[in-house]
């Protein structure tokens, strides 16, 4: 069955259900008969996080309120419910993020699905195997102890012939109970499919191309949108959003074909016309007057470090040891250092696509949000209805790694088709996907510290900077219902303490309004926070003369991670000794060198969220005539608990190694006072097949602990892992992220004159 044709409805008429839930805001006989129009209510959050829900057929359908953003996480939430309900892995349906039908579990982000929002899914999977077992034994007559559930069946342990289906079981009931999270959970040993490698459920649909991706969908009596955005691309609460409009020539267009309408409200502009090429040829060629504007500071590279440095912050202290004034007072070596992150784009591989279909009772959306729930409400604040009058149909998109403009284009084509009462598609263009897009924002990180008289690390000082924003979708700003002002998140602190136990340390978040429309992004602060972090323990290691990986090992007391080390030690094959303990010959042209780094990361609000361990060792060579690095080899070992899907897992570790390993290289956002000027791939060029590095990754497997996130995780040592790296066979320090080759020979001129200088 189609996975958007399924409704509780269906399920429910279907000839029996048994639902686990903390609150149903209605009968269920009364919600089988009620049509399809009829409101529908959150299940709030506080009372119910999932639902499960088995057919008179003996087959179930779960539903949670998270997205699979291309990890996986839909065949790991199916393989966590068969296991624990007791029936065959293709006899489960997992709906995932449709408003109407799915509890509102927040955002898709900080690698929770599998340890947040699927623990109550399988305690309600749970719970419906007891029940069908207490249904059992009531038929059977015999006590519940004597009966096992498993593959649809319950059996009498003593005589499996003895037996009834699930589906007879189902047939005729109608229960609803409240989530019992003391129910028995099954043991790690009784798994049959968490643990497993598992082949994902949405591969072979999208490779037979079936309809997966919203880009694809279609309507009866569908019509095309296009926007034209101002001319401040990606610009924030500085740019005259919501009142920049000056005039619109609808007359510069009337001589196209097959245009339906021109939209304006305020500062949002939508075309509509029958075919798309026809509304593409009008967005270009309509005439659009807007105010001036150039406020954005200086955002290029060179300058990043001094507009980060200079714009207002408030502080935030996240730790404050006694006695760390005096000790940074009384280092016997100073090592102060300062760490820039630039700007990313996410870089979604196709721009963003949404199809609605507005009508007096009900709006209907189909997108690729990683947010639906939250989405909704935007999109009810733009229609000036209530929430539970739109529903957020979530299919599949291209991928986002943090959010891309898949809100926007959501609530651009719900605009355009209330203003045509009619279905209208719109997809945006390459230009405006990369410069409206809430860019992965830059970030500054401050060191002070050193060592004592026994090179042993006496303080450590850390304030981060992060500059970002909880962008808001897009056309509630350009319509002036709601303003354009900076709203300023608190996320800088993601693994801003570091893991190493240091006598004397301050760690200090530098809370800061947006510069440019911003959101998180994969690893969000983790990665520049721990590329300082690692970073500089790497310095003070060679500082010390001692090897890096055994020196922080002194200050690491966390036993996972002591026994990660070691095992990444033994898969590459590590030698100990210092870095850079071996230059190379001045005529010597290409170079080598191995670095290593180590993170767990941390998420800010919430500290078990996404809380994985990962090491990487970084083998590159670089030529020191043209700054040219090639990385050879990436060895990294990755712990995140108990594995669901290790094959789900490994994808996992393997993208977040190639889309770091691309941004720490080459990738950074660039910007002119208007706004975003890498507006496509030739302006923003990404890692490619014939660069990729071989990988070798190693799953440490711990089945009896609790799994945690791999979505990130992978990622946050990456920075560091390279930079330590290129430290080893350059023997100069690069604290500037992205590592290209103009800034090689640039780090190496200006290490070559410092050394000429002091001659």
């Amino acid at each position: 069955m189609n996975t958007l044709e399924i409704t509780r409805r269906r399920l429910l008429q279907s000839g029996g259900v048994v639902m686990v839930s903390s609150l149903f805001v209605s009968p269920l006989s009364a919600l089988a008969s009620a049509p399809t129009t009829s409101k529908v209510t959150d299940i709030p959050l506080d009372r119910v996080n999932s639902f499960i829900a088995m057919s008179a057929d003996g087959k179930v359908t779960a539903f949670n309120g998270h997205v699979d953003l291309g990890t996986g996480v839909r065949t790991s939430l199916a393989q966590i419910v068969a296991d624990e309900i007791g029936v065959r892995f293709e006899d489960v349906t997992m709906i995932l993020g449709d408003t109407n039908r799915t509890p509102n579990q927040g955002p898709t982000i900080a690698s929770s699905t599998l340890q947040v929002s699927a623990v109550p899914l399988r305690q309600a999977a749970a719970q419906v195997r007891e029940m069908l077992t207490a249904l059992a034994a009531k038929a059977i007559k015999l006590p519940a102890e004597q009966l096992r559930a498993e593959q649809g069946f319950v059996f009498v342990e003593a005589h499996p012939a003895k037996r009834l289906s699930y589906a007879q079981l189902a047939e005729g009931q109608d229960i609803n109970l409240p989530l019992d999270t003391s129910v028995q959970l099954k043991s790690v040993k009784e798994s049959q499919y968490v643990g497993k490698p598992v082949a994902r459920v949405d591969i072979p649909a999208k490779v037979t191309g079936q309809l997966t991706y919203v880009h694809d969908m279609r309507l009866p009596g569908m019509l095309h949108g296009r926007v034209v955005r101002p001319p401040y691309a990606g610009a924030d609460s500085s740019a005259p959003l919501g009142d920049s409009l000056i005039s619109v020539d609808k007359a510069s267009i009337a001589h196209l074909p097959g245009i339906v309408e021109v939209v304006v409200i305020k500062d949002f502009i939508g075309i509509v016309a029958e075919r798309e090429e026809q509304a593409i040829a009008a967005m270009r060629q309509l005439k659009v007057e807007w105010k001036k504007w150039a406020g954005l500071p200086d955002l290029s590279l060179d300058k990043l470090h001094d507009t980060l440095a200079a714009t207002p912050k408030t502080d935030r202290m996240l730790r404050n040891d006694a006695g760390t004034d005096e000790a940074l007072a009384g280092l016997h070596i100073h090592a102060d250092a300062d760490y820039v992150w630039p700007y990313h784009l996410h870089a979604s591989i196709g721009p963003s696509c949404a199809v609605a279909d507005v009508t007096a009772e009900k709006a209907e959306v189909w997108s690729g949000t990683q947010n639906p729930h939250d989405l909704r409400k935007d999109l009810a604040k733009l229609l000036d209805r209530v929430p539970e009058q739109v529903h957020i149909n979530r299919m599949e998109a291209s991928g986002c790694y943090g959010r891309n403009c898949a809100d926007d284009v959501s609530a651009d084509a719900l605009l355009l088709s209330q203003a045509v009462d009619k279905p209208v598609r719109v997809q945006l263009m390459r230009e405006q996907e990369s410069g409206w897009e809430p860019k992965g924002t830059g970030q500054l990180i401050r060191v002070r510290g050193g060592l004592d008289k026994q090179l042993q690390v006496a303080a450590y000082e850390l304030k981060t900077s992060y500059p970002s924003n909880n962008a808001v979708t897009l056309p509630l700003v350009l319509t002036g219902k709601v303003p354009n002002n900076a709203d300023v998140q608190q996320m800088g602190d993601r693994t801003a303490i570091p893991q190493y136990e240091y006598p004397h340390m301050r760690v200090l978040s530098q809370d800061a309004a947006p510069i440019v429309r911003a959101s998180w992004m994969r690893g969000v602060s983790a990665l520049p926070n721990v590329f300082a972090h690692e970073s500089w323990i790497d310095e003070m290691a060679y500082l010390a003369g001692q090897d890096p990986i055994a020196y922080r090992l002194q200050y690491l007391k966390d036993d996972r991670a002591i026994k990660l080390i070691a095992a990444l030690k033994k898969q590459c094959n590590w030698q100990d000794g210092p870095a850079h303990h071996k230059p190379a010959p001045a005529n010597q042209e290409v170079v080598t060198g191995r670095g290593f780094a180590y993170a767990r990361y941390f998420h800010s609000k919430f500290p078990g969220f996404g809380a994985a361990w990962a090491a990487w060792v970084c083998d590159l060579s670089v030529n020191r005539k043209t700054g040219q690095i090639k990385i050879d080899k990436i060895f990294v070992a990755h712990d995140c608990g108990r594995m669901i899907n290790p094959a789900g897992v490994k994808h996992q570790v393997h993208g977040n190694i190639i889309q770091s390993t691309s941004r720490v290289l080459k990738e950074f956002a660039t910007f002119d006072g208007a706004g975003t000027t890498s507006l496509e791939w030739g302006g923003y060029p990404i890692l490619r097949f014939d660069e990729l590095p071989q990988v070798d990754i190693q799953l440490l497997d711990y089945p009896d602990e609790p799994p945690m996130g791999a979505g990130e995780s992978a990622s946050v040592p990456s920075a560091a892992a390279v930079g330590n790296a290129l430290f080893d066979a350059l023997g100069v320090r690069m604290r500037e992220v992205p590592f290209t080759p103009e800034r090689v020979l640039k780090t190496l001129e200006s290490a070559a004159q410092v050394k000429e200088d002091k001659a």
